[in-house]
């Protein structure tokens, strides 16, 4: 007869301490915001916006914020009343969606897009758009589908660059 001694269960395993935050940014994040998508600008990924734009509508922005205080993601939810249809609920429009490079496939983007979408449902929006000129993989990963600019608000629809050849997304909420 074998018989085994005992052995004393595994610890739980250990919870991460976070390692950034994700918040409402302010219009001193103007220049950090600025900073953190040169590079997406740079890559043609981004429209170039002057830093007052940020500090204009910094109150659409969610950021990741790191421990030290740097900013490692963000993104803009821009409101708009309504539909081209009668009777359409409001909707919104993501924006300037980017991650510092370093923190690309941390889960940085997904906190930011988990973010926005319970900003959006706070906010009672019937639908989010964006436009995107890379493939969208994060996009398409929550619910989001391609779709046509007659169905997105027209004020932001209008202001699309036709030369950037960009694809709209939207998800229904």
């Amino acid at each position: 007869m074998i018989t085994a001694a005992p052995r004393p269960a595994p610890p739980p395993p250990a919870l991460l301490a976070p390692t950034s935050a994700v918040r409402t940014a302010g219009r001193q994040d103007a220049a950090a915001l600025l900073d953190l998508s040169r590079p997406f600008v740079r890559s043609g990924a981004l429209r170039e916006r002057p830093v007052s734009l940020y500090a204009t509508h910094a109150a659409d922005f969610l950021v990741t914020e790191a421990l030290d205080g740097t900013l490692e993601g963000c993104v803009g939810l821009r409101v708009h009343s309504s539909g081209p249809g009668a009777g359409c609920a409001a909707a919104g429009v993501l924006y300037n969606f980017c991650v510092a490079g370093h923190r690309q496939g941390s889960g940085v983007g997904a906190g930011l897009m988990r973010a926005a979408l319970a900003r959006a449902r706070a906010l009672s929006l019937g639908a989010l758009f964006t436009a995107t000129t890379g493939g969208g993989g994060l996009f398409l990963r929550y619910g989001f589908a391609p779709t046509t600019a007659r169905l997105a608000p027209p004020s932001w629809a209008e202001s699309l660059d036709p030369r950037r050849n960009a694809r709209i997304l939207a998800r229904i909420l």
